[in-house]
């Protein structure tokens, strides 16, 4: 009986490990149809939404199965709580990427504004930051996952940036506002996208520590001083 439960778990994970894969490749589509001013890669994030989704369900209906019919407890009950709340984020962070996808589209129909430049850097950063807390769960890593988290604050330094740039664009040329705020939503779901990987790294850290770590990492600067 234990021998075909840890069989089960196995085949979620590897449910969850191809949703984060696909989640992890719209990002890249999407940000290319934006730099690389390419419709059709548009279109190739929305159709892989759509299979995100789909996949969504389908892990959520199989975890809510075994928690009733296996009734784990423990660490296997963390491990089942924790693919729901995982299967949740990277499902949003594919709504993100569709996001930016559509912002993508509106652009291509303006001129360019100006080089995207941090854009790409901002995205390979998320990805990078989705990735390692997929290996962290994989590989029950609870160090990699910290460092995830702190991570995080790279991202939001490069946006927080970019905010200031665009709005000083915006007051030197008020025709530009359009356009600027379009890619300061842009900025706001990588942002967003890279926060969903942090809440990975902390159900990580949840499964292998027992131990619930959100907001801790943020208290710990006023902690020490």
């Amino acid at each position: 009986m234990e021998r075909h439960f840890d069989e089960e778990l196995k085949n979620l994970k590897q449910k969850l490990l191809q949703m984060a894969d696909t989640a992890q490749g719209m990002i890249g589509l999407a940000v290319r149809a934006l730099t690389e001013r390419k419709e059709p890669l548009a279109g190739e994030v929305f159709a892989l939404e759509e299979k995100v989704n789909a996949a969504e369900i389908e892990i959520e209906e199989e975890v809510l199965r075994l928690l009733a019919v296996r009734q784990p407890a423990a660490r296997d009950l963390r491990l089942l709580t924790a693919i729901l709340k995982i299967n949740n984020d990277l499902e949003r962070v594919a709504d993100q990427a569709e996001n930016i996808a559509e912002i993508a589209v509106l652009l291509l129909k303006e001129p360019p504004l100006k080089p995207v430049i941090d854009i790409p850097k901002m995205a390979a950063l998320s990805q990078r930051m989705i990735k390692n807390g997929i290996d962290a769960f994989v590989k029950h890593d609870a160090s990699l996952a910290k460092a995830v988290c702190e991570d995080d604050d790279a991202v939001d330094r490069i946006n927080d940036q970019r905010f200031r740039e665009l709005l000083t664009t915006m007051i030197a040329d008020p025709k530009s506002v359009t356009r600027a705020v379009d890619l300061i939503l842009v900025g706001r779901n990588l942002e967003r996208i890279a926060d969903h990987a942090t809440n990975i790294s902390e159900d990580v850290i949840f499964i292998e520590e027992g131990k619930n770590i959100k907001h801790h990492l943020q208290e710990k600067p006023e902690a020490s001083s």
